[in-house]
């Protein structure tokens, strides 16, 4: 009898196989940098790539990044994502970079006829200053992907964030081609509901982040996400049709 991980852990695998195959995520002679935070969804997501390039089909090579930022104090412990890659047979570059809060990280803002100034806040600048140095290790090595562990509920939260806050129909592609460089973006976790990635994380015993981010508070992203909740508890089938939603719309493969 298969025990209660193997259960699991199949059903993960057939989620993701079914993802890189109805969005064309993966491909023969691809070389995917998978973006790892360790958070339980980037860990679970290199997990299944690694696990998943062993059988070679398609025939595909993995390596991991984890970016450290020097001004933000939390932190991964590097020792256990080095034995986790380790593990996986992947190889794990560790890169460090940093931000500086200054008259660069504004923009303007138009109030009738005033200018206003408005800062960008530390979660902006840190996540962009993280993308960029993936972007520029994944050219540096010659990969062709970049592979981020987003799941299903993030890609639905994203698009009832755009529809209420920016008034537009839209959320984070299973697949992103990238126009200013030879990469595109991938999601293979975008069928995979983030309940069955923290079950795997606590029966694989993965282990959790040192430290919480000191920028780490209630977000629009948090609010929407109780909404989101509370709409499916009333509506079982909120899921599937947010999601048919957006295949009809095309909005989960795009050029950016």
């Amino acid at each position: 009898m298969r025990t209660e991980i193997e259960k699991l852990e199949k059903y993960l695998r057939n989620r993701f196989v079914k993802a890189f195959a109805t969005y064309h995520l993966i491909a023969d002679n691809d070389y995917i940098l998978v973006a790892l935070s360790g958070g339980k969804d980037s860990l679970c997501l290199l997990e299944l790539l690694a696990k998943r390039a062993k059988i070679q089909h398609p025939r595909f090579k993995v390596d991991a990044v984890h970016v450290r930022m020097e001004n933000i104090k939390y932190e991964t412990s590097t020792d256990y994502l080095q034995q986790f890659c380790n593990e996986l047979g992947v190889h794990l570059h560790i890169c460090t970079t940093h931000f500086i809060v200054d008259d660069k990280s504004t923009t303007t803002l138009i109030s009738g006829n005033k200018k206003l100034k408005k800062q960008k806040q530390p979660c902006f600048l840190c996540s962009w200053y993280r993308r960029k140095k993936i972007f520029d290790l994944a050219q540096e090595l010659g990969c062709n992907k970049i592979a981020l562990g987003h799941h299903q509920d993030d890609i639905l939260h994203t698009a009832l964030m755009n529809l209420f806050y920016e008034g537009r129909f839209g959320t984070m592609p299973a697949l992103l081609q990238m126009k200013k460089m030879p990469l595109q973006i991938i999601r293979p976790l975008c069928l995979i509901k983030e309940s069955d990635i923290q079950q795997y994380a606590e029966l694989r015993g993965y282990q959790r982040q040192i430290k919480l981010c000191p920028y780490e508070h209630e977000s629009n992203r948090t609010f929407i996400k109780h909404l989101y909740d509370k709409v499916e508890q009333m509506n079982p089938e909120t899921r599937h049709s947010l999601w048919n939603a957006l295949v009809r719309e095309g909005k989960l493969i795009e050029n950016s």
